[in-house]
């Protein structure tokens, strides 16, 4: 089940009922920053809201909306941008999403500018929340200039042993670099069923990716998209 709606976001006062709205699409603040003029914010911008799955809770929710059930392609992004889009017409927010440009949104700088993600030891984000599971729905631009919580400490710097460095079956992912074309290769053979039904082992290693309750079904549905 969803949270509880509330009036913060870890902190962050919302105006209105933008609390509520989140919670019940199942959706939360992931971080918020102040753009400067080279964010690529649209002009007016005193504040971005990054927005992630809310957890426990969001794939029930979401797959069972009507893009999951029409047979047509993308349907977390045409989730995403529905209801960020609605929740931006009735909060007087401009909605942003990371697919779909252009404009290309910078989402991982963007992300790094909210002070709730950094780089992991494999290079993927990392948050303070979803751990490696990180994903950006959308983001909202609101025009007021929120007062912004302090935020917390890169959780890799507190890591015991830092197991993502070593999770990955083939050695695709690791803090030297990404070998796509082995990941993949991987993934096609019967010992990728693991990582194709239960999602990336190495995003799964991370012990606050293992706090976040996202759901096997949800990291098999992003590793089909991701391997086709």
């Amino acid at each position: 089940m969803a949270r509880a709606p509330s009036s913060a976001a870890d902190g962050l006062a919302l105006p209105g009922d933008l609390a509520g709205r989140l919670a019940a699409a199942c959706l939360e603040v992931f971080g918020a920053f102040h753009p400067e003029p080279d964010d690529d914010a649209p002009e007016g911008t005193g504040t971005i809201l990054l927005l992630g799955p809310r957890e426990p809770g969001f794939w029930p929710h979401a797959s069972a909306e009507p893009e999951f059930a029409d047979g047509r392609a993308d349907p977390m992004d045409r989730w995403s941008t529905r209801v960020i889009g609605d929740i931006a017409v009735a909060t007087g927010a401009t909605a942003l999403f990371p697919f779909g440009g252009p404009p290309w949104r910078p989402f991982i700088r963007w992300a790094e500018r909210s002070g709730r993600a950094w780089p992991s030891p494999v290079q993927l984000l990392v948050h303070d929340r979803a751990g490696l599971m990180v994903s950006y729905r959308g983001a909202l631009a609101l025009r007021q200039r929120l007062p912004l919580p302090p935020t917390p400490q890169r959780p890799c710097n507190t890591c015991p042993g830092q197991p993502c460095a070593t999770a990955c079956p083939v050695g695709a992912l690791t803090p030297a670099g990404y070998d796509l074309e082995a990941c993949h290769r991987f993934l096609d053979g019967p010992d990728g069923r693991d990582c194709m039904d239960n999602g990336c082992a190495v995003r799964r290693a991370c012990p606050v990716s293992a706090r976040y309750g996202r759901l096997p079904d949800q990291s098999g549905f992003h590793m089909r998209a991701f391997h086709g």
